[in-house]
């Protein structure tokens, strides 16, 4: 496992193999295309993006993919009673390419396992998110089987203040602009359901041909649970947009070697 700070020199360790990472990239923000419905069987490099729940795909605006077109996966309202495994057999209708390349991030990720366990994927990666189920915090777990998200008013899923702010990590003014974004248009039952869902997701198996991103100040999804293939040292639950430039290079390596 490589822990990163922005200090350090671009060379990573995973598996015990040492990787050098790619010479940073042009700034500037990716691109995100439209769903091309007569894409299928292409050979072109598309990545399918899964946000966090209920978020669009603004997280990854600072992320520098050159060579690859971004495709942000839509959020669909869940049926009741829905399991993850069918909520993932109808979310994955939206990927029109043969083989493609996956960014899952938080709850993102959970989804994008389970799209995983229906089609071939070429690479995936999670960031601040989990493989398994065993990666969760289980006083969290315990406290989402009892049902509290049944509880939390809408009006306080869709506010950030200081708390939340610390809780995701957003210090700076801008990182605390994004976050506002991204709970603002919060849909209600979406963001219950996937708590829901995630208190009782049974994966036990991780996903082949993934890697795992990590902050070690994840606030959301304890770092000490996770076991990630690349520690960000001092990354929060935001970190794939305030610490972009660093991902970004992950990226690029793994799903170019």
């Amino acid at each position: 496992m490589a822990v990163l700070s922005d200090k350090i020199p671009h060379r990573l360790r995973r598996n015990g193999i040492c990787l050098l990472l790619l010479l940073a990239a042009n700034s500037g923000t990716p691109t995100f295309a439209e769903t091309d419905k007569d894409s299928i069987g292409t050979t072109e490099k598309t990545i399918y993006l899964f946000s966090g729940l209920g978020a669009d795909e603004s997280p990854f605006g600072n992320l520098n993919l050159p060579g690859y077109k971004m495709v942000p996966v839509t959020w669909i309202s869940p049926i009741p009673n829905e399991t993850l495994s069918h909520y993932a057999e109808r979310i994955r209708s939206q990927i029109k390419v043969q083989n493609p390349y996956v960014i899952g991030l938080s709850f993102g990720g959970v989804v994008a396992v389970e799209v995983a366990k229906l089609m071939d994927v070429e690479k995936m990666v999670l960031i601040s998110s989990v493989k398994t189920k065993y990666n969760l915090n289980p006083i969290q777990n315990f406290f989402m089987k009892l049902g509290i998200y049944k509880i939390l008013p809408g009006s306080f899923l869709r506010q950030t203040n200081f708390l939340t702010n610390s809780y995701f990590g957003a210090k700076t003014e801008r990182d605390k602009h994004t976050l506002l974004n991204m709970l603002k248009d919060t849909d209600i039952s979406l963001f219950r359901w996937g708590l829901k869902s995630i208190a009782h997701w049974d994966n036990i198996t991780p996903p082949d041909r993934t890697i795992h991103i990590h902050g070690t100040s994840d606030k959301v999804i304890a770092y000490r649970y996770t076991k990630p293939d690349y520690s960000i040292k001092g990354g929060s639950h935001l970190m794939v947009y305030n610490r972009a430039d660093t991902i970004s290079k992950i990226i690029l390596q793994y799903f170019e070697d």
